[in-house]
């Protein structure tokens, strides 16, 4: 009888404990989950955080969206939204990155107050800090000679000729970059519309074949390579040479004779023959003009004038192979 009242109260004892550990279990408070890695403390923030949007390219298409009047919608096709890569403004703060910090021209205002502004990449805004914003990231090998370059002591800006929201920026086509570089160089698109020009107007050939618009050193003309000849012989390479007999002019520069954006006469020349070659040979000993007394030259020796002028014999202007060419006439 002692023994079965012993084993009821270790029991009951037993089961006190039991039941007490289940009710601090449950009492006791679970442990916090750790906070994700990914999440930095506040104070590692950086310092203007606060003065961007909350939600980036989101908060600014509430208001710029596809029905604006300045279309922004097809940067997202381009690669300044490639989030993937880091280099690009939205892989950043996206449409901050470039405008600058937006929170308070995004915030919401109260009646009667002005919405503050952002960077606009307007004339207001400075030449020098547009091309700063555009040179913080494009400032490379291509726009190595911008500083100093003929564009940049103009007062152009980046944003003058390029188009970053554009699906295609109208600099990489050679239509309608011909057509912005023209909007400045009106010399240059009335001698293009001239009876011989290079095929700018019609899109076959771009102003930077030639030029070389974010600088060139040591050239105003922003020419593509060091020399003029250098650059023509990159198409016309029949006339590099070096030629047994050489016709110095064509050696020296071929802007001696040719106008490049155009000319009337033929082959882009200055003038035309035989006036285009008496500025350097003497017309003594051959005939001068295509006229003689009595009217236009018939059998005279005047007509060796009409034609191709002194190209009717002296046919190899731009240098000679031939042994016997020393005077350029085969």
């Amino acid at each position: 009888m002692r023994a079965v009242r012993s084993g009821m109260v270790k029991g009951a004892l037993l089961g006190l404990v039991l039941v007490g550990a289940l009710a601090g279990s449950a009492a006791d408070p679970a442990p916090a989950d750790p906070a994700p890695a990914d999440l930095a403390p506040a104070d590692a923030l950086p310092a203007d955080h606060a003065a961007f949007s909350d939600k980036g390219a989101d908060t600014c298409l509430k208001c710029h969206d596809a029905d604006r009047d300045v279309p922004i919608m097809d940067i997202f096709v381009t690669p300044h939204a490639d989030r993937a890569d880091l280099g690009t403004p939205f892989a950043a703060k996206q449409c901050e990155s470039c405008h600058g910090a937006g929170g308070d021209h995004a915030k919401r205002l109260k009646r009667g107050e002005e919405r503050p502004p952002i960077f606009a990449f307007e004339k207001q805004d400075g030449a020098k800090a547009i091309d700063g914003k555009c040179l913080s990231c494009h400032d490379d090998r291509h726009t190595a000679d911008w500083q100093g370059g003929a564009h940049q002591r103009a007062g152009v800006t980046c944003v003058a000729c390029h188009d970053a929201h554009a699906r295609r920026d109208p600099m990489l086509d050679p239509l309608t970059q011909n057509l912005t570089c023209v909007g400045c160089h009106k010399k240059q698109l009335a001698e293009s519309r001239q009876v011989s020009a290079h095929p700018t107007r019609e899109g076959d050939m771009a102003c930077t074949a030639c030029h070389a618009p974010h600088g060139a050193k040591g050239a105003d003309a922003l020419l593509a390579k060091n020399t003029v000849n250098e650059l023509c012989y990159d198409c016309h390479a029949e006339k590099r040479g070096p030629f047994l007999w050489e016709h110095a002019p064509a050696t020296e520069d071929c802007g001696t004779c040719h106008k490049p954006h155009g000319s009337n006469h033929a082959a882009l020349l200055t003038r035309s023959a035989p006036l285009l070659c008496q500025s350097c040979h003497s017309a003594a000993g051959h005939p001068s003009v295509a006229y003689t007394s009595t009217g236009l030259a018939g059998a005279s020796p005047s007509a060796m004038v009409l034609g191709r002028s002194c190209m009717n014999c002296h046919s190899q202007v731009h240098g000679s192979n031939h042994p016997s060419g020393a005077e350029l006439s085969r």
